[in-house]
């Protein structure tokens, strides 16, 4: 009697969700319509076993989908490992007749290398609920569906959908004008917000010649997100210019400082923006003790060879977070998202030598470091390893490859046809679905940050501060058009 009480309270039973019993057409347990035989149920599943395909040669339009009944209303959630050609009109695993409102998913961008979990809760009222994998695609393209649970319980939203915006006052200064997509002229971070953008991430140099992301210039925009409705991820980079894997030089004031006054500079320094904002009403949410320090920071003191240095500046920049912004999260943050065995390699001796952590980040932009699968791989790990969530702190993508100034610009059709996305508008917006979809199926991730969305071409607002000539090479991978039109891909803060 009990096991027949625990069954009926768990609700119905998904029949043949790995596609193992029926090779061929008509999976058991499930039902087709439209081109039956674009759908087929054949060997290289996830786990070795079977899998379910979409494909023909010749345009298409087919679903697969198993009606669940006997379930307790409540929230579920529907996950599978997928892969995907890409370009598809529709790729897409549905959630219909739950009683509530449809759900779905797009499946992602993968090649036919790397599976993605992904994840979509759905709220059920009446009982039952009809799981569908649809497709509409044109000929030679092709998605793969294996490893499918329908279970109570809810994925949840992401909870961080940001923008880094520390570009922005340099480049209204110089002209830059935001129109959204009807051409209506706008304030960024308003139309950001509007669209789903819930924090911004501001960089923070020491002393930069041209004085923007400096302390000031950082108050300033804080005022303005905060005022926006946005959340603050500081982001301190311990240079008086831009800091990442390649280079991670000292600003010109601490350059001959002893190593026990370099450590008091990083604290001093983090203490009195922090203290700032605190005291302006603009207190931050998280903040980053260094940008992109795989190569550790503050070179030689801090790099990578010598981990006893290190750490004790990163414990210098989280104590003063500590001190001075009770509440703020503290995010340790390196690029190469896909880098699995290199991140465990610096976070094993991060968390050897005891330096505080709260959030894990990564910056992962898929034309540089490797297909989804790796970054979700990794993800997924360093989550489970050192038990805290995961962020995406820098990803973008570019909607054009042509030149907006005399800046050659970093994003080429050579690193699109590496990626695989269009560099189109669609293309653009497709890759960062793509990037929330394979993040949000991660327990435990916060969310993901796309990198200076505002950072269009204006003269004078290049990226070198101390060369006022400099041109813009990220203005490609801008959110807005070289028109200053809003463009598609700020609608995805809002549906992911």
């Amino acid at each position: 009697m009990r096991t027949l009480l625990v069954a009926a309270l768990a609700g119905a039973t998904l029949v043949n969700p790995g596609f193992e019993d029926g090779v061929g057409q008509d999976p058991a347990g499930w039902r087709e319509t439209g081109r039956a035989e674009a759908s087929v149920v054949e060997p290289g599943g996830v786990d070795g076993g079977n899998r379910l395909t979409h494909w023909s040669d010749t345009d298409y339009r087919v679903t697969t989908s198993q009606r669940v009944t006997g379930l307790r209303p409540g929230t579920y959630t529907l996950r599978a490992s997928v892969r995907s050609s890409g370009g598809q009109r529709v790729a897409r695993l549905t959630l219909t007749g739950c009683g509530g409102a449809d759900a779905g998913v797009d499946l992602p961008r993968t090649g036919p290398e790397w599976w993605v979990r992904v994840a979509v809760p759905v709220r059920v009222t009446r009982g039952a609920c009809t799981i569908g994998v649809r497709s509409d695609a044109s000929g030679g393209q092709w998605s793969n569906v294996d490893g499918v649970s329908f279970e109570r319980g809810d994925s949840g939203a992401l909870p961080i959908r940001g923008a880094d915006v520390s570009h922005l006052t340099k480049n209204e200064e110089h002209g830059a004008v935001y129109r959204d997509a009807g051409g209506r002229r706008v304030d960024p971070l308003r139309l950001l917000h509007a669209n789903g953008v819930n924090h911004a991430r501001l960089k923070v140099w020491v002393d930069p010649a041209d004085g923007y992301n400096a302390k000031a210039d950082v108050l300033r925009k804080a005022v303005r997100a905060k005022a926006a409705g946005m959340k603050l991820l500081i982001d301190f980079h311990y240079s008086d210019a831009w800091a990442d894997p390649g280079k991670q030089n000292k600003p010109a004031a601490w350059a001959g400082l002893p190593f026990d006054r370099l450590t008091q500079a990083v604290y001093d320094h983090t203490f009195d923006v922090l203290s700032a904002l605190r005291a302006q009403g603009t207190p931050a949410d998280l903040v980053q003790v260094g940008n992109e320090i795989n190569g550790g920071m503050l070179w030689p003191d801090g790099r990578w060879d010598n981990w006893d240095g290190l750490a004790a500046l990163l414990k210098a920049g989280a104590r003063a977070v500590t001190d001075s912004t009770p509440g703020a999260r503290i995010v340790l943050h390196l690029a190469e998202g896909g880098n699995n065995g290199g991140h465990r390699w610096w976070f094993d001796n991060a968390v050897a030598r005891g330096v505080p952590f709260d959030v894990i980040a990564v910056s992962h932009y898929t034309y540089w470091h490797g297909p989804l699968g790796y970054l979700q791989a990794n993800l997924l790990d360093l989550s489970g390893r050192y038990g805290k969530p995961v962020l995406v702190a820098e990803t973008a993508y570019g909607f054009t490859t042509a030149e907006g100034d005399h800046e050659k610009n970093i994003f080429t059709a050579d690193l699109a046809a590496t990626a695989g996305w269009p560099a189109t508008p669609r293309g653009q917006a497709e890759a960062l679905r793509d990037l929330f979809t394979t993040v949000a199926a991660v327990p435990g991730a916060l969310g993901v940050v796309y990198w200076e969305p505002t950072w269009t071409a204006v003269e004078g607002a290049g990226w070198d501060p101390a060369d006022p000539g400099s041109g813009d090479g990220w203005e490609n991978q801008a959110l807005w058009d070289y028109d200053g039109r809003a463009l598609p891909a700020l609608s995805v803060f809002r549906r992911s």
